[in-house]
């Protein structure tokens, strides 16, 4: 058993590293600049506060990070996204491994997500999504020990209450997970009585407050403007009646469109789907509530509110859906079947990048062939023609200047939008395409 564990564990090492190597050589060789969002959460990181007009700061924080140690190398951002990637793949690995005590099937319970577009083919742009990952699997990890024990540990609270703060100051998204997590210990505890309420349960709502103090006091203090962009996004600003009604099933058929080849994948190991379920199952009871309860939220916020739910915003959803796979069905998965399921596991996992880089050297006009770095060079020779001073601070849209911010060498400051104030304090500036340089 300890040798056929430890084939397991070096499989999955196998897979993870060639998942990372592969999403991030890939982009790195195919695209001429980074992404549209990671180029914005550049420019927010290179004057880093308690939040954004668009998103909270985790995401533009962990890039600032990284442009510390790497500079403008464009393969360090695809890095740093596939390190996300993975923690998520290793805590997912992990919490099957405790769930199933069967190594092969929490094995199973990862390589199913490479199924989902969402873990590779859009995973090379890090953004908020992407940012949620890991702190979407350790919540549901840490959420599960405190689940699972009788004796409530406060490590185990601490660490909840920790990574349910940084995921949420990644993308306002993540409540809907917080959200089920509270709504499965309110249902275990007062309506079956399956637990005692313990008041260490508190402590995870404590450091969460706590951490997420500063943006609140940002939030309030810049009108709630990251809110309001979120509004704008999901159309409910002009919001119609009809909207109710179609915008859930488009939600509802999108998701079932993404998990067609996670089906497709699992016809490999089981020939016909069918299980009981049992909420007396207290792991069926768990894996029901983080996984398909968020969903649902999401549905019915777009029924009662009318909004458009974006797609990739499901991101962080579908994590453990591999988990709940093997384990409704997992009686009925014929592991002498494991090599057809490899297969077809190898020919998702070589798909994903085939398609990208046909996509990316087939389409032109994408925000990756953007010439980011060239602009830079002759911004900086119109710079240096008028000043001998390096350049501090940039103004314009994230886009435009954030590419500025990124390959100059200075790396100026983005002070937000055209700053007739900042422009008109600074002695030294000029515009360039709407955007405007200058010293402080």
């Amino acid at each position: 058993m300890k040798v056929l564990n430890r084939n397991i564990n070096n499989l999955f090492f196998i897979f993870a590293l060639s998942h990372l190597i592969i999403w991030t050589v890939v982009p790195s060789l195919t695209n001429n600049n980074l992404p549209l969002d990671t180029i914005e959460a550049l420019a927010w990181g290179s004057n880093l506060d308690w939040g954004f007009n668009k998103h909270p700061p985790m995401s533009a924080f962990f890039l600032e990070v990284f442009y510390q140690i790497f500079g403008s190398q464009d393969w360090a951002y695809y890095l740093l996204s596939q390190i996300f990637v993975l923690i998520s793949f290793f805590v997912v690995f992990k919490f099957a491994e405790e769930l199933f005590k069967n190594m092969t099937l929490s094995l199973i319970s990862v390589l199913l997500l490479e199924s989902i577009y969402f873990y590779n083919f859009t995973t090379p742009e890090f953004n908020v999504n992407v940012c949620q990952l890991p702190f979407w699997a350790l919540c549901v990890y840490f959420s599960w020990k405190l689940f699972d024990k009788q004796q409530i540990a406060f490590k185990d609270c601490f660490w909840l209450g920790i990574f349910a703060a940084i995921g949420f100051l990644s993308k306002y998204l993540f409540i809907y997970l917080l959200i089920a997590i509270d709504l499965l210990f309110f249902y275990t505890i007062f309506i079956k009585k399956y637990k005692k309420f313990d008041f260490k349960y508190l402590i995870s709502l404590e450091i969460f407050i706590a951490l997420i103090i500063p943006h609140l006091i940002w939030l309030t203090n810049n009108d709630y403007i990251t809110i309001t962009y979120g509004i704008v996004r999901a159309g409910l600003e002009n919001s119609s009646f009809l909207d109710h009604a179609v915008y859930p099933l488009i939600f509802l058929g999108k998701q079932i469109g993404i998990l067609i080849p996670f089906f497709i994948m699992s016809f490999f190991l089981v020939k016909r789907f069918k299980f009981k379920v049992s909420f007396k199952d207290k792991k069926l009871l768990f894996l029901v509530f983080i996984n398909l309860v968020p969903i649902v939220l999401m549905f019915l916020t777009s029924m009662i509110t009318g909004s458009k739910i974006r797609t990739m915003w499901m991101t962080p959803f579908y994590l453990f859906f591999g988990v709940l796979f093997v384990y409704l069905l997992k009686s009925q998965i014929n592991l002498k079947k494991i090599n057809s399921f490899i297969y077809g596991f190898l020919f998702f996992f070589f798909l994903s990048p085939v398609l990208y880089s046909y996509v990316s050297f087939s389409q032109t006009d994408k925000r990756t062939d953007y010439p980011g770095k060239e602009i830079a060079t002759k911004v900086q020779i119109i710079w240096d023609q008028d000043f001998d001073e390096e350049i501090q601070f940039l103004t314009g849209d994230e886009w435009k200047a954030g590419n500025l911010s990124y390959h100059l060498k200075s790396r100026p400051k983005w002070e937000g939008f055209i700053n007739n104030e900042t422009l008109n304090d600074s002695s030294q500036f000029i515009c360039v395409d709407d955007v405007c340089l200058g010293r402080y």
